[in-house]
Formats: C-alpha cells, structure tokens, sequence
C-alpha cells in the first residue's frame, strides 16, 4: 500500500461527519469509481509540528495487521496540510449498538462479539502489538454482525525486554489496576482486563467501574475485586500510587452482579478480570475457553432464526 498523491483525493465523495477526536476528524465517504462506501480519517498537519506520532503509529501499524477483526485501512491520501486515511465503513460502534437495543443484548451476541473481540486481541499480541484502547466506542460492527477492532492511535508495538510505557493510556473505565497504580512495565495483559470490562458492560448494559478518577476507579475496582496486598499482589506495594492507607474490602461474588451469566461465564470474566497482570488470561487461553464451545451451534440457529425472519 503505498501513499498517494492528492488528485486521487478526488476520488472520495465526502459525506456526513461522523466523530471528531483530538487529532483529526471522521467522515462518511463514498468512492466515485467503485460506489464503496468507506469511512474517511482526516488528520491535520501543523506547518509546524508536522503530522502527529499518534498518526503515523496508527498507520504503521494498521497497514501490517490484516485480520477479519481489525478495521481494514485501503489507502492513504497525503495532501500539503491533510492526511486522509482510507478506512472501511463500518455501521456503528459497539456503544451505538447497545444503546440502539436498548442496552440489552442476548446471550449468544455478547457470547459471538466476545469471541470477535478475543480473536483481533490475540492477533494484535501475536503480532506484538498491544492496543492499549479498548472500549466499546473503538470497536465498531457492520450490518453482517462483524466486529473489528480499531482506532490504534495509542496501540504500541512491544519488545523484550518490556519497555516502560507511559500509564496515561487506556479510557479510564477500561484500564487495568495495574496501570492506574502507576506501573510502567506492562504488557499484553492491559488488553485483557478492558476486554473482561467490555464482557460485563454488555452483559450488564452499562459500565462495570465508571470512575470519575484515578483513585475512584481503583476504589471501584476493589470494591468488587477485593483490596490486594503484599500477600496477595506480590510487589504491589513498590508501584509508584501504591497507598498503604487503601480502603480495605472483601472480594465480591460476581454471580450477584451477573445473574444471567452461568458458572463458564463467570469463570472466563473472573480469568480477565484478575487484579494481578500475571494471572490474567491471555487472549489465545480465553479463546478456548469452554464458555465459547457452544458458539458455533449458536451462531447457526441464530442464522437459522434471520433466515425464517426474511
């Protein structure tokens, strides 16, 4: 894939806005040749700072990930002041689509998104690349029921030894403990526990830790998950916004929080959702979970049910 030159920008129909971040600008766009619709990233650059490294990470990384679940990049349109990102277009993200079911999804969907999900994950950190941004608004759902992660603009490629990375990383409601206390040496394991965070949010129909800071989110988190010590979190204590002073509380039952869910359910959550990084399950384990052994019959009776419905 190589960058093109701006006359092929002609190419793109620009149509309706659909988000705006802190870097660029999404559109709606229809390619004039073909009729394909896509989603168009614009990206403005400063005269002066040039185009932003959040940019240009996301571009190398997005043109070496080919994968079912992570948003194809097609192109890349480079103009005096203006990058344009190609994308493929995608109907919504997963917030949309939960918010348009009013926040009630079924059982076998959380079960066929989760696997969507743990599927991109384990390729991203196959390929030695850690997201570092999942949450519902960046993974995005076509008319087919395919989701794909995107948005990679803090996605980090890692190496051995880990490097320390920056801790200001990760939605606040979907970062792991272990990043909020500061650690700078983490890995693939930050992605499982937003992961575990998207399964109870779409089980539940909202946020599992809504924090409005950094200690209230810890504090969220230990109220379910129980406090950690020395004893339990080996070298906790050593992480820079350790506080020896930490409320105190008990490890919840997450059955009460999840009556719907069943014991293979809750096992997978609680596999993610482990305090201490190292004990996290990764994305190729989760995959194989029992939970998901009955997904394919599921998936079939549930193209069974759309057919009959046509």
């Amino acid at each position: 894939m190589t960058a093109s030159i701006p006359p092929q920008q002609n190419t793109f129909q620009r149509l309706e806005k659909l988000g705006e971040g802190t870097y660029a600008t999404v559109y709606k766009g229809r390619n004039r040749q073909t009729g394909e619709m896509v989603a168009l990233k614009e990206i403005h650059i400063d005269s002066e700072e040039g185009t932003p490294s959040t940019a240009i990470r996301e571009i190398s990384l997005m043109k070496e990930l080919s994968h079912e679940n992570i948003l194809s990049l097609y192109d890349i349109i480079h103009s005096e002041n203006k990058l344009m990102l190609v994308f493929e277009y995608m109907d919504k993200d997963l917030k949309k689509y939960m918010d348009t079911r009013g926040n009630q999804l079924d059982y076998t969907t959380i079960k066929d998104f989760m696997h969507q999900l743990l599927l991109g994950v384990a390729f991203c950190h196959q390929n030695r690349i850690l997201h570092r941004d999942l949450k519902p608004q960046n993974l995005l759902i076509n008319t087919k029921g395919q989701l794909k992660l995107a948005d990679f603009g803090l996605a980090r490629a890692f190496g051995i030894p880990v490097n320390t990375f920056s801790h200001e990383v990760v939605t606040l409601w979907y970062r792991a403990p272990d990043v909020l206390l500061g650690s700078r040496t983490y890995n693939t394991s930050i992605d499982i526990w937003s992961a575990g965070c998207i399964m109870a949010e779409m089980s539940m129909g909202h946020p599992l830790f809504p924090g409005s800071t950094n200690e209230d989110q810890l504090q969220k988190i230990f109220r379910l998950m129980g406090t950690p010590s020395e004893h339990s979190w080996p070298g906790i204590s050593q992480l820079p916004g350790y506080k020896p002073d930490l409320p105190v509380y008990a490890t919840q039952e997450l059955s009460l929080l999840f009556p719907r869910m069943n014991n293979l359910g809750l096992d997978l959550l609680n596999r993610m959702l482990q305090l201490r990084p190292e004990m996290r399950i990764s994305a190729t384990d989760a995959l194989h979970h029992p939970w998901f052994s009955d997904l394919p019959q599921l998936r079939y009776q549930m193209r069974q049910r759309q057919q009959r419905q046509q």
